[in-house]
C-alpha cells in the first residue's frame, strides 16, 4: 500500500501477491487492475490472464499431498516484486522471465527414495507430522549468504532426517539443497539450467533478508493436473529415466474436474507455525528419538567415517545413538532436549 498509493486493499485481499511463475491471472498488479487484454481461462471459471504478470522470489516450503512432497527455492533477478508484460512473463518461452519457474526441487521420490514419504511409509501421511526447514548460511549467522536448505520431520516424537539421494551420478550422501546439488541434479535430469542464472541460493537468501510473505493454500492444477509433483512428468517420457518419476499417481489423475466432483471436501490442517533460530521451533514432545532418512536404519545426517559427524549433522539428543564428535571447525551445540547439531 505504501508503494502504490492507489492500492487501498492491501495484502489482506491478496493484491500484493507474486511468485516465480510471473502469474498473469492476478487481478491487481502494482496497485492497478490487470484488465488490459484480459482473457478468461478455457477450463477455470475463476481464472484467466491479462497483459501483465507479477514476478518475485519464491520459496516453496511445502508443496505436497499424501503421495508426494517437494521443497523448492525459485530465485529471480531482481528478487523483489516486478511487473512483466506479454512475452516477458513467459508465454511461449517459459524461461524468458526474470525468474526460474522450475526452481531446484527436493522431492524424495524423484530423488530415488520411493519408500520415504506417503501412506504408511517412514513419514506417514495418514498421521500428523511436523515439517522443519533450516536455512544455513556461510557464516552461521542470520546475516550470512544462504548456502544450504535442510529438511527434517518430527512424527510420533521421532526426529526423521531427510531422505538421501539415490540417483546414479549424484553423491549418495546428499540430503539437502545446495548450489552443487542443484547444478548436478539439473545436468543428470536434463532439466533447463536457470537456477544459478537467476540468482541461486544466494538470491533466495537475499530475498528472505528483504522480507517474504507466508502464503498458505489448497489448490488443484488446471495446467498440468499436478503431475509435476506426484506422477510421471513429462507424461511422454520414460518413467525409468532419472528425474521423470515423481510419485505413484497415474498420468491421467489430478484433473480438477475429477477432484472437485469426487473429493470436494479435501482439506489440510496447518497449525503451530513457528520461525526462529535453528533448533528453536520444535522443542516439545515426549522423549523423541532420531532416525535417518532413506534406509530405515537409525542413523544421523551425513555421518562420516570414524564416528565423526559432519557440520550441520545431528550430534546428540534424547534417544540419539549416532556420532557425538563433530568435524573440525564445528562443535556440538544443544538446540533442545532431543536435538543437538554440529554448528
Amino acid at each position: 500500500m505504501s508503494k502504490y498509493s492507489g492500492n487501498k486493499a492491501g495484502a489482506k485481499y491478496g493484491t500484493g501477491y507474486c511468485d516465480s511463475q510471473c502469474p498473469r491471472d492476478i487481478k491487481f498488479i502494482n496497485g492497478e487492475a490487470n484488465v488490459d487484454g484480459w482473457s478468461g481461462s478455457d477450463n477455470d471459471a475463476n481464472s484467466g490472464h491479462g497483459n501483465y504478470g507479477t514476478c518475485c522470489n519464491e520459496m516453496d516450503i511445502w508443496e505436497a499431498n499424501n503421495n508426494a512432497a517437494a521443497f523448492t527455492p525459485h530465485p529471480c533477478n531482481p528478487g523483489g516484486q516486478t511487473r512483466c508484460e506479454g512475452a516477458a512473463c513467459g508465454g511461449d518461452d517459459r524461461y524468458a522471465t526474470v525468474c526460474d519457474p522450475d526452481g531446484c526441487d527436493f522431492n524424495s521420490y524423484r530423488m530415488g527414495d520411493t519408500s520415504f514419504y506417503g501412506k504408511g511409509l517412514k513419514v506417514d501421511t495418514t498421521k500428523k507430522f511436523t515439517i522443519v526447514t533450516q536455512f544455513i548460511t556461510d557464516d552461521g549467522t542470520a546475516n550470512g549468504n544462504l548456502k544450504e536448505i535442510r529438511r527434517l520431520y518430527v512424527q510420533n516424537g521421532v526426529v526423521i532426517q531427510n531422505s538421501k539421494v539415490n540417483v546414479p551420478g549424484l553423491d549418495p550422501s546428499m540430503d539437502s539443497i545446495t548450489d552443487q546439488f542443484c547444478d548436478t541434479q539439473k545436468t543428470i535430469f536434463g532439466d533447463t539450467k536457470q537456477f544459478q542464472a537467476k540468482g541461486g541460493l544466494r538470491g533466495i537468501g537475499a530475498g528472505m533478508k528483504s522480507g517474504m510473505v507466508l502464503v498458505l493454500s489448497i489448490w488443484d492444477d488446471h495446467a498440468v493436473n499436478m503431475l509435476w509433483l506426484d506422477s510421471t512428468f513429462p507424461t511422454d517420457a520414460d518413467p525409468s529415466a532419472p528425474g521423470v518419476a515423481r510419485g505413484t499417481c497415474p498420468t491421467d489423475s489430478g484433473k480438477p474436474e475429477d477432484i472437485e466432483a469426487n473429493a470436494p471436501n479435501s482439506s489440510v490442517t496447518y497449525s503451530n507455525i513457528k520461525f526462529g533460530d535453528i533448533g528453536s521451533t520444535y522443542g516439545s514432545g515426549s522423549n523423541p528419538t532420531s532416525t535417518g532418512g532413506g534406509g530405515g536404519t537409525p542413523t544421523s545426517t551425513g555421518s562420516a567415517p570414524g564416528a565423526t559427524q559432519t557440520k550441520y549433522g545431528q550430534c546428540g539428543g534424547q534417544g540419539y545413538t549416532g556420532p557425538t564428535q563433530c568435524a573440525s571447525g564445528s562443535s556440538c551445540q544443544t538446540l533442545n532436549p532431543y536435538y543437538s547439531q554440529c554448528l
